[in-house]
């Protein structure tokens, strides 16, 4: 064994010699007569060096500490003087002008003092549950309850608080809010000092008379008068417990906000607790969980009412209850106060429409700046103040399924991976497989339209067409973006499937709105801000929006975005579902539209934008009633929506949005082509197709295809790469090309991979292109002078164009694909005509195919 090399050092053996001279002679001599036999001597002395430096650092540490308590408590007041407020003053909330106040956080405090023997005992004990088990045992704090607080928070982000109720009282009665170590340490210093001049019923009696809850109420008693028209004597037990619960959070868990089940839900816990620790029975604590709660309505009189609430929260979370309530803040917010009026007005002039016929009693709209994500109007119910469709419950801010107004977050994944708004889908009614149980959906008509492109299926809210395109695009991918785009609700994946696409999961209209905002600057998201600047009553300045710090964050790049706002504002793609005329649409300017209906009619939307604003409107019953049957989004929640979007638009500059680039896809499917149904003549004796020297007795004709399922042409994961080797390998393949191959057979198609055998002297025009009019169907009624068509065209030697005629005139010339047509005839009379497509290839042979068509003139 040798001697430790750092003390053999010649330098580290002599750092000791100044402070330690003795200990430093015993080294040296040792180091001089270091033999076998003084081994166990040499640890012991290296050990007592070791001491001394850690009893040197002790000493050092606690006249450190000492320091630092002596200048801590210094300033500290003392608890002589815990009646000595500072003078409160009222916070005052504006418009985005800074001009027009939307309501005063007034600066009169509603206190009443009481006494605690006035108080029925499970008042004490409901307040004690809930936040200090150990308040008659402690000394004003709780170690226990710091390190539980401090593991909590570090380890896993929580905001859980280890406050006794002494420190409560001494944060809310004598310190300030502010977040440090030093405040905590002063809180901790002075709930200790407390303890030790008071009793304990004397501090919980100044902690009832101190506590805030909620608005400018303090105290038990005025809280007691203020949310049950009672004194505090009076109370029940369920209502005492609802109290201590609000204690935790007022603002979130006010009576007359948007959390009122959050906080029924800890009144809950409360009693539990209150049974667990033996202050109430089991049967008093059921009873009183029965018991209906029913607060004293208030009628504030505040401008945006919802908006106000929401944003009194979002003080209370930065600064404390308190001090945003008492500190005479100015509060300059984002409402323009112009809009929200034509905002409120929209809501009110369709409420009694929609509640008479529809059922659908409540209504909630939000309007976002996109270029900011700034929010301009905020309306959270039809009334605030109507408590039968429970008005003070913010629907903006409420999780509500959103129908298919989600799907666009699904057909824009899709495009941004390679998909095209002309992608061929067959709209037949299809099985899915899931790894539960097989997955059917409908057609809100509950019609097949077979093969459709994703812009009419997109624009036609078809149901069957948007769950493939969610599989295409990916579950986990469209939930990727959902999360981009600040969707809050959607966390839990393993809830979603493939309804997802069709409104499965629940969203906030607030959240849901941005996301809209969002492809309204083509893949760019900003957060929804609602605070432009707060001040103190001194005017200093405590935050401000700072638009060069709020770019947004790019979550998409912009052509696909381009392509979804391109089927959005096509009126004429939506046509066949919605008519002509409808509410998704402005007079002077492109705007972008979709509806939601959920199933049963629980909640309709309508959510659009302008290149400058978007706007989302859901309506329903707070309750989750169902509404009358019919009361889809483009009934009643699309006329609130054009009404405000007409207004707030009026005598604004006119905006286009930027047109997607040409479709450049690699693949017919792609780009809107697929195999041409045809109709041949068959020598019924053989089977073949017959010649010019077939008997006509034996001559019948037949129609021939070869549709395909999407699946056949392509892997989903890679759209633009190789066909699939073995198409079947993709778990969806069977159950979609089935549902092609039956939906074709009920048509009256005969179909097959290889074409029908032919006669051995085939018709001259065998290499002739051909054509079919997809849509519209011949009969079909056409309202207005604008139609759209979808045709499928083919030829062996290419496609050069094709065109149009409408009782053979002329009406226009596609030299593209998808071939399709956007007609409008203005000199058109009411009556039957006749719609003819005629295809040339580029030898310029034609083939054309006609049908007849109704079209109503208003």
């Amino acid at each position: 064994m040798t001697f430790p090399h750092d003390i053999k050092s010649s330098k580290d053996f002599n750092r000791p010699r100044r402070i330690f001279p003795r200990l430093h002679r015993r080294l040296a001599l040792h180091r001089l007569s270091y033999s076998g036999h003084q081994r166990r001597n040499q640890i012991r002395v290296l050990f007592n060096y070791l001491g001394s430096l850690a009893i040197l650092a002790a000493i050092f540490g606690f006249i450190f500490f000492l320091i630092i308590f002596i200048w801590t408590t210094s300033s500290l007041p003392t608890p002589d003087k815990l009646l000595e407020r500072k003078v409160e003053q009222t916070t005052t909330i504006y418009d985005r002008k800074g001009e027009n106040i939307l309501y005063q956080l007034h600066g009169d405090t509603n206190r009443k003092i009481i006494q605690l023997t006035d108080l029925p005992a499970y008042v004490k004990w409901a307040a004690i549950a809930a936040e200090d088990h150990d308040f008659y045992n402690h000394s004003g704090f709780s170690i226990r309850g710091i390190a539980r607080s401090f593991f909590s928070n570090f380890f896993y982000g929580t905001k859980v608080g280890g406050s006794t109720i002494t420190q409560q009282f001494v944060k809310n009665a004598i310190l300030t809010t502010e977040k440090s170590y030093v405040r905590k340490l002063k809180e901790l210093i002075l709930a200790y000092r407390i303890e030790q001049k008071f009793t304990k019923d004397e501090i919980l009696q100044m902690y009832f008379n101190e506590i805030p809850y909620g608005s400018v109420i303090y105290g038990v008693e005025a809280a007691s008068e203020a949310y049950f028209g009672k004194p505090a004597k009076d109370l029940t037990l369920a209502q005492a417990a609802v109290l201590a619960a609000m204690t935790q959070r007022p603002t979130y868990f006010s009576p007359y906000g948007s959390n009122v089940d959050q906080l029924l839900e800890r009144q809950r816990y409360v009693l539990n607790q209150m049974v667990d620790l033996g202050y109430a029975t089991e049967k008093d604590a059921a009873a009183a969980k029965a018991e209906k709660i029913e607060f004293v309505p208030r009628r504030d009189a505040m401008l945006a009412p919802h908006f106000v609430m929401y944003i009194r929260e979002l003080l209370a979370d930065q600064f404390g209850e308190r001090y945003a309530e008492e500190a005479g803040l100015k509060v300059t917010t984002t409402i323009d106060i112009n809009y929200q009026e034509l905002a409120e007005k929209a809501v009110a002039d369709h409420w009694e429409n929609n509640r008479t016929r529809y059922n659908g009693n409540n209504a909630a709209l939000v309007s976002l700046d996109t270029k900011t994500g700034q929010i301009l109007a905020l309306v959270g119910s039809a009334d605030f103040n109507n408590e039968d469709i429970d008005g003070q419950v913010n629907v903006a801010l409420r999780p509500r399924q959103p129908g298919s107004s989600f799907k666009p977050l699904a057909y824009v994944t899709a495009f941004n991976k390679g998909y095209t708004p002309e992608t061929v889908l067959f709209d037949v009614e299809t099985t899915f497989k899931t790894d539960t149980k097989d997955y059917a959906p409908k057609n809100y008509d509950t019609k097949e339209h077979g093969p459709v492109t994703m812009r009419q299926a997109l624009a036609g809210s078809l149901n069957i067409p948007a769950v493939k395109t969610l599989y295409l695009a990916g579950v986990s991918n469209v939930l990727d973006l959902a999360e981009k785009l600040g969707y809050t609700t959607l966390h839990d994946r393993s809830r979603f499937g493939l309804s997802l696409v069709l409104g499965g999961g629940e969203v906030k209209l607030l959240e849901h709105t941005a996301g809209y905002a969002a492809f309204a600057r083509e893949g760019v998201y900003h957060a929804p801000v609602a605070i432009l600047k707060i001040e103190d009553a001194d005017g200093k300045t405590l935050y401000e929006y700072k638009p060069e710090e709020n770019q947004g964050t790019e979550v998409l790049p912009a052509e696909p975005v381009r392509s979804l706002t391109s089927i959005l504002s096509d009126n004429a793609a939506r046509a066949y579902i919605f008519g002509e005329k409808n509410y998704l649409t402005l007079p002077d300017r492109p705007v972008a539209a979709k509806t939601g209906t959920t199933n049963d009619y629980h909640d309709a939307w309508t959510l659009g934008y302008t290149p400058s604003v978007a706007t989302g409107v859901w309506v329903g019953n707070s309750d989750n009633e169902a509404m009358n049957r019919g009361a889809d989004g483009s009934v009643v929640a699309a006329p609130i929506w054009n009404e405000y979007m007409r207004a707030i638009t009026a005598g604004q500059p006119v905006e286009a949005f930027n047109a997607p680039a040409a479709n450049d896809a690699n693949k017919p499917v792609l780009q809107g082509v697929i195999p041409a149904a045809r109709t041949t003549r068959i020598d019924k004796t053989n089977g073949l197709e017959a010649n010019s020297s077939t008997p006509a007795e034996n001559i019948v004709e037949r129609k021939v295809a070869n549709f395909h399922c999407i699946l056949y042409y392509l892997n989903k994961d890679d759209p633009r790469g190789p066909a699939p080797a073995d198409p079947f390998s993709d778990p969806q393949y069977a159950g979609w090309e089935d549902a092609v191959q039956t939906w074709a057979k009920k048509q009256g198609y005969a179909i097959g991979s290889e074409p029908l055998p032919i006669d051995n002297n085939p018709p001259a025009n065998q290499n002739a292109p051909t054509i079919e009019i997809l849509y519209p169907t011949n009969g079909q009624t056409i309202t207005g002078r604008s139609f759209s068509t979808s045709v499928a065209v083919s030829a062996p030697s290419g496609i050069r164009r094709v065109e149009y005629y409408l009782d053979n005139q002329p009406i226009g010339t596609i030299m593209s694909a998808p071939w399709d047509l956007n007609g409008n005839v203005p000199e058109l009379t009411s009556g039957i005509h006749t719609l003819t497509a005629k295809v040339f290839d580029n030898t310029e042979t034609s083939a054309s195919k006609s049908v007849d068509l109704n079209f109503l003139i208003n």
